[in-house]
């Protein structure tokens, strides 16, 4: 299940690898729009990868660790993931702060919407992300994506983005 893209190795996250997403997860920029600011435990990540990794076994996606062609340097995730009870999953992605501002998230997200559309046959993606996360509504809008709806979370404004095959 592993997915190129130019610059990009995208790879399915193993077990063996918690440490490593759970590091994500907890870095501040990454859980201030991921995770609502929450440091998730160790336990609550290794829910995350096992679901991930139940999900690829029976559906054919799940979190992909994104790494550089260049250095194979992990710089963040991306994936696909159920969140709010939807009909299927959605785009999810964060990225370390090193690897901001140089497009890795628009090519990343643009390999995993190919993925969905060619591969797995889906017929829409959604995406939802914080309202204050103006750069998450840039990396929807490159894809192609279009502003659905706005709701309150959890008390947290957010903004769903779709795009049609």
């Amino acid at each position: 299940m592993t997915l190129e893209t130019q610059r990009l190795v995208l790879k399915p996250i193993l077990d063996s690898e918690l440490n490593t997403l759970h590091a994500i997860f907890i870095e501040s920029h990454v859980r201030k729009y991921l995770c609502d600011d929450q440091i998730l435990s160790l336990p609550q990540v290794e829910q995350m990868l096992i679901q991930s990794n139940k999900h690829f076994a029976e559906e054919k996606f799940g979190l992909w660790f994104v790494e550089t062609k260049s250095d194979l340097e992990i710089i963040g995730f991306v994936g696909l993931y159920y969140f709010f009870e939807e009909k299927q999953p959605q785009l999810v992605y964060a990225l370390l702060p090193k690897a901001l501002k140089q497009g890795y998230a628009t090519e990343a997200a643009t390999r995993i919407l190919e993925y969905c559309f060619n591969e797995l046959g889906y017929d829409y993606l959604v995406a939802s992300c914080d309202q204050p996360n103006i750069e998450s509504h840039k990396v929807a809008q490159r894809i192609g994506m279009k502003k659905v709806d706005e709701k309150i979370v959890n008390g947290n404004p957010l903004l769903f983005f779709r795009i049609d095959k």
